[in-house]
């Protein structure tokens, strides 16, 4: 177990902002993240393409470790053992202020990691962080600036020492509505400060061979359409900087089989969040189980594949099941497959 020691900056959220964060993403997901104490913790159509029958995709199946009951109730071996026994080709792991992947740990640490994974038989798909919301690159506050510039300079490293070439990057932020103590930040300095933020980024990133992937996000005000991703990826002129393209992220106003051609070789890794468009409700809780959504999966994996990506298809959700939490990740599993012609 590591200690819940900081660098500088206090790990748990205070009574206001645990109060606004809490309303989108839920207290409990926070205390996971190192972000709340566990005394705050309640106990408690459109025309498209389509696939054809049959077809069969060479895409990777991958899920993230926030669908475990992880550090509750699993152990990082015992989850990544059981992604394996559940059919994944891989885990997406990430980086909290307070847990197994943590600024509490260095390479050493990272290394065990990779090599249990490596005895275990899956690989780490990529480094994914809730981090980028208390400490947005592109924040009014230099001081969450400054951490967050810190925090995303250690996952890189730690992305490299876990073998993996893949870290997700939130580029920044115009609002983000769970947060009431967050000034808007205005659009042309929101890309300004990010542009900065990923430049000072890339060097490190393109030393260590990890890929900045930047990911589309709805409700964050940036980066809103597949046009304006391209053009900031491109701008960089760097092979090190691409796309973690996030399904359901977009699915409250847009359709992710309609991005994909437009991003093509950029997506270089990619998160399937569910997504019901049925709903009324915009927090974390509008993302399902896979195949219980609106979500057109036939056109999505055939955009896929016209784009050529076959590479990991991550499955992202924050909900582990309260009993038989195995449950969920073989769902998920029997799901991929049949999508991916498996079955």
């Amino acid at each position: 177990m590591t200690s819940r020691k900081d660098e500088s900056s206090k790990p748990f959220l205070g009574r206001r902002e645990l109060l606004s964060y809490s309303a989108a993403f839920g207290t409990a997901f926070l205390a996971r993240q190192g972000l709340a104490a566990p005394e705050d913790v309640p106990s408690t159509t459109h025309e498209s393409l389509t696939s054809p029958p049959g077809r069969r995709y060479e895409m990777k199946k991958s899920i993230n470790l926030w669908a475990f009951p992880y550090p509750d109730k699993m152990s990082l071996t015992q989850c990544l053992q059981l992604a394996k026994d559940a059919g994944f080709d891989g885990i997406e792991l990430n980086y909290d202020l307070v847990s197994d992947l943590s600024p509490n740990s260095g390479p050493k640490e990272f290394h065990a990691i990779r090599r249990e994974a490596e005895r275990i038989g899956i690989s780490i798909s990529g480094v994914c962080s809730f981090l980028f919301w208390p400490y947005p690159l592109t924040s009014n506050d230099p001081t969450e600036r400054e951490r967050g510039l810190e925090l995303a300079a250690k996952m890189t490293q730690a992305a490299h020492d876990l073998g993996t070439e893949n870290l997700l990057v939130v580029p920044g932020a115009v609002h983000m509505p769970w947060r009431a103590d967050h000034d808007p930040t205005p659009n042309d300095v929101c890309h300004k400060r990010a542009h900065e933020a990923i430049s000072k980024l890339l060097p490190q990133a393109e030393k260590l061979k990890v890929h900045l992937n930047m990911e589309n996000i709805f409700f964050n005000g940036f980066l809103l359409s597949p046009g304006e991703m391209v053009d900031f990826v491109d701008s960089f002129e760097s092979e090190y900087v691409n796309v973690h393209f996030d399904t359901g992220n977009i699915m409250e106003y847009q359709f992710p089989e309609h991005w994909i051609p437009i991003l093509g070789k950029r997506i270089k890794n990619v998160h399937l969040k569910e997504y019901t468009k049925k709903g009324t409700d915009h927090s974390l809780e509008a993302f399902r189980p896979l195949l219980d959504g609106t979500t057109n999966w036939p056109a999505v994996l055939e955009a896929f594949s016209k784009v050529e990506y076959d590479q990991y298809l991550t499955f992202e959700y924050f909900h582990p099941y309260q009993h038989y939490p195995e449950a969920l990740i073989y769902q998920t599993s029997d799901s991929l497959d049949r999508m991916l012609g498996r079955k």
